[in-house]
């Protein structure tokens, strides 16, 4: 199964809460962006699976406007301070229903200790906004770092 762990895209400040903040003009142009590369990468995703957060609700939103995600799901447990153990017990068990790409929304620092937890070989991922890693998850819960993009 691929995983693409996917960091919000560049959010404002002006906000009463943290969840509430809303992506920038730049932030909305960098989802933009990474849904074109993925679609470009011939990548269309059984599920999504997303924060609860306005901003990464609306990176989702933006990139599946460019490439295909048949099903989209709030996690409550994919906030900033989530626990990366639980996100990756809930992917075994998506793996073992023969999902075959799904893409993650979430923030810092919950996706990169999400990219330690699967891949704790691979150099730790410094995701600025936007950036998304691919993991190929073996079904003995393995991960192989396939690559990394950035934007901009």
């Amino acid at each position: 199964m691929k995983v693409c762990i996917m960091r919000h895209g560049e959010a404002g400040f002006s906000a009463s809460t943290d969840s509430e903040r809303a992506l920038t003009t730049y932030g909305i142009k960098q989802s933009n962006q990474v849904g074109l590369w993925l679609k470009q990468q011939n990548f269309q995703f059984d599920l999504g699976l997303v924060s609860p957060y306005l901003r990464a609700q609306q990176t989702l939103s933006v990139l599946s406007s460019k490439v295909s995600v048949s099903k989209i799901e709030t996690n409550k447990l994919l906030v900033p301070g989530g626990s990366p153990s639980h996100i990756v017990d809930l992917l075994i068990m998506l793996l073992s229903q023969s999902f075959e790409n799904i893409i993650v929304v979430s923030h810092l620092p919950l996706v990169g200790y999400l990219i330690g937890e699967l891949c704790p070989q691979a150099l730790p991922s410094m995701f600025s906004t936007a950036a998304i890693a691919c993991v190929d998850l073996s079904s003995n819960a393995a991960g192989k770092l396939e690559w990394f993009h950035q934007v901009g």
